[in-house]
């Protein structure tokens, strides 16, 4: 199980598919004229069901983006999201910011999914298959190594990709999850000041207490220095027209 902040890339069945170009990347998609109306996937047939599965922490653009290419893939298409608990996240992948109920409830509020599976597996069966009655399972194509020992293959999706359900997706650049806490932990000294002037303790980021006074003798010292500034400005000089709040004019 890996990161879905991707796009359709291309269709495993290469008859049903066609390159189209945007501005961003190169997008497979069905082509509509190779469809004959009443099949699976056109607008007159049954909807394909699409199925992709991730942990969505941080849900971002690039999750959402990757969504809408998989319910965009075809005419017609009823897409089935899986998002793993924390349980088996935390064990196999590692620790998120989200809870798995917070992650599960943002893909709720995802325009482009039709259905929401909580606690999904790490590893497909053929059960799992059946029972959504799943036609394609969405993903980029790298292998994932599966930790769980659950895929004999080594690659989670090896399986789904020798059956032909497979499609192809490419991962969205310039935006993940770990790209996000990255940007938050290469400016925790002044993401931990935002907190502290909004109210929030120490004590709840997890902030020792030395740390949090260092940083508020921080914020009291650059008060003075643009109090300073304000009074003297850069040159140093008392301003004309300054008068301190504590003395009235004469008369």
């Amino acid at each position: 199980m890996a990161p879905t902040d991707s796009i359709i890339a291309n269709v495993h069945d290469t008859d049903l598919a066609t390159t189209t170009e945007t501005t961003e990347t190169k997008i497979s998609t069905p082509n509509e004229k190779t469809l004959v109306e009443g099949e699976p996937g056109t607008k007159t047939g049954r909807p394909l069901r699409l199925y992709a599965d991730g942990i969505f922490d941080l849900f971002h653009f690039g999750h959402a983006k990757a969504l809408q290419q998989c319910k965009e893939a075809y005419p017609n298409t009823y897409l089935i999201v899986g998002c793993c608990s924390d349980e088996i996240t935390h064990k196999l992948k590692g620790r998120t910011v989200m809870t798995d109920k917070e992650r599960y409830e943002s893909l709720h509020h995802c325009k482009w999914v039709d259905e929401v599976v909580e606690d999904a597996p790490w590893v497909l069966s053929d059960e799992f298959l059946e029972k959504h009655q799943i036609d394609y399972v969405c993903h980029d194509a790298l292998p994932y190594s599966d930790t769980s020992g659950e895929a004999s293959e080594g690659d989670v999706y090896a399986r789904i990709k020798a059956m032909g359900k497979f499609l192809e997706t490419q991962r969205t650049d310039g935006i993940s999850t770990s790209d996000l806490i990255i940007r938050i932990i290469a400016q925790y000294d002044t993401f931990i000041r935002r907190n502290l002037q909004r109210g929030y303790t120490g004590k709840e980021m997890n902030v020792s207490f030395m740390k949090e006074k260092s940083i508020k003798f921080d914020m009291a010292m650059g008060k003075v220095r643009q109090h300073f500034t304000d009074l003297f400005g850069r040159e140093g000089r008392l301003r004309k027209n300054h008068q301190s709040p504590g003395l009235r004019q004469s008369v």
